[in-house]
């Protein structure tokens, strides 16, 4: 197995163990390949959750741009859900996990087919 096989293995683990979700292992592997090297890098591989510009940043860059949502309050309010799902007091919110759950409360699994 290489490291980005090794990094799904732990995000399949925390959605699991963290999210109380079973992990569409296919959608799970598309969605970590999306992130590209951010994965692999401590800071980018992981989503502060506490920090407001990096939610927007979520928003923006995901969901909007690579999801194709229309910008709106209830993108906030799912990017919430998400993060109260994984646990606030979670230190590591790992980008794939978040986008993952994100891709899925938006059924948005056809982007990454």
């Amino acid at each position: 197995m290489g490291k980005r096989d090794d990094l799904i293995a732990r995000y399949a683990e925390d959605l699991k163990s963290k999210c109380g979700m079973t992990p569409d292992m296919d959608l799970l592997t598309k969605v970590t390949i999306g992130c590209g090297p951010s994965i692999y890098d401590a800071d980018a591989s992981t989503v502060a959750g506490s920090q407001p510009g990096e939610l927007e940043t979520v928003k923006d860059n995901f969901l909007i741009k690579k999801l194709g949502l229309a910008d709106g309050p209830q993108l906030m309010d799912a990017i919430n859900k998400v993060m109260d799902t994984y646990g606030r007091s979670e230190r590591n919110k790992y980008r794939a996990v978040v986008y993952y759950m994100l891709t899925k409360h938006f059924g948005k699994e056809s982007v990454y087919a």
